[in-house]
């Protein structure tokens, strides 16, 4: 990987945030650049073949970047990274500058941008209280899940992909009691720990007064390493059921990234209740349960009714296929910057 455009399609190809990647983007059209802002090697790869000294900080790099491609409408997914001291340095070639941000972010002013997106409407309700435009705006169906959607041999019964530390106290709850089922299926968890996690559960951490911060023991028992981009995919694909459990945010709205992973890739998405977008039906193209008891109560169920398991499932693909598409998304996305 010598050069900034094969440093790209190494990017690309791994699959890592493609539901947020617009179809000019993926399709590579030369109306769009994309770029990842926050990555050294790459961008100096960038500036070295425009000419740019070698010490250009990355935020001049990307200034570079945006103004050489005569960018009209700058789409950032990190606004607290580039937040308005940014938007105010951008070059008069941009028209709109649009930003999404879909968790709370306390008291930073996202002001300077002409809009915000995110698909929490609670979320969105906050911003629109602060003076600020805010639409809703959805993810989208990455189409190389297509490949892994198709498996039809699943031997993983239940699956959880997530974070793990002890501020998540109702997915702990979640994750511990459908881990009992691993007694009679199989339970696979990839998680992400929490550095304290990590400690507290490292040889030398045993011997400390950690304990709240390690997982119980039926969790530790189901879990492995965390994957990410196309490991992701290949895990959900070997999945049944991949349970999602929401981070508390937007209070009952839901629609995390691993909804359109889930369905993307084929597996059943068993999650908790609440307000989720539109298609994502409980009992059509999703099930919900209401507490970490009926979770299990429900995964139960569901492996002991196949069929219904697989006709759910496929109907879950079936919707977010072409509900959520590249296409779907980018036609919305250009009515908002109209």
């Amino acid at each position: 990987m010598n050069s900034f455009s094969e440093r790209q399609l190494v990017f690309f190809s791994d699959s890592f945030g493609a539901c947020h990647l617009l179809q000019p983007v993926v399709e590579r059209s030369r109306d769009a650049f994309f770029t990842t802002g926050d990555d050294p090697i790459t961008q100096r790869y960038w500036a070295q073949e425009h000419g740019l000294p070698a010490s250009t900080p990355l935020e001049k790099i990307l200034l570079s970047q945006i103004e050489h491609h005569s960018t009209e409408i700058f789409y950032n997914l990190d606004p607290v990274r580039y937040g308005n001291d940014f938007v105010s340095k951008l070059p008069g070639t941009v028209k709109r500058s649009i930003a999404w941000r879909a968790a709370p972010s306390g008291n930073v002013d996202f002001g300077a941008y002409d809009l915000l997106v995110c698909n929490f409407p609670t979320i969105i309700a906050d911003y629109r209280s602060r003076g600020w435009r805010a639409e809703y705006f959805a993810p989208s169906h990455d189409p190389a899940m297509d490949n892994y959607s198709s498996n039809r041999i699943r031997p993983v019964d239940v699956l959880f992909v997530g974070g793990y530390s002890r501020h998540h106290k109702r997915r702990s709850e979640i994750l511990n009691t459908v881990s009992e089922l691993r007694r009679d299926f199989q339970v696979v968890y990839h998680l992400d720990r929490s550095r304290l996690t990590r400690i507290a559960e490292s040889p030398l951490g045993w011997l400390m007064p950690l304990n709240e911060h390690r997982r119980p023991r039926d969790i530790r028992a189901a879990s492995r390493p965390p994957v990410f981009g196309r490991d992701l995919y290949q895990a959900i694909s070997q999945a049944k059921i991949v349970l999602n459990g929401a981070v508390d945010m937007a209070g009952s709205d839901r629609g995390n990234m691993r909804c359109w992973e889930a369905l993307g890739c084929g597996a059943l998405m068993v999650s908790d209740a609440g307000n989720y977008p539109d298609g994502m039906i409980n009992g059509t193209s999703i099930v919900t349960y209401d507490s970490p008891r009926s979770a299990a109560t429900t995964i139960r169920s569901l492996l002991a009714e196949q069929a219904k398991l697989s006709d759910i499932a496929l109907a879950g693909n079936s919707m977010i296929r072409s509900r959520y598409s590249k296409k779907a998304q980018w036609e919305k996305f250009t009515q908002l910057c109209n």
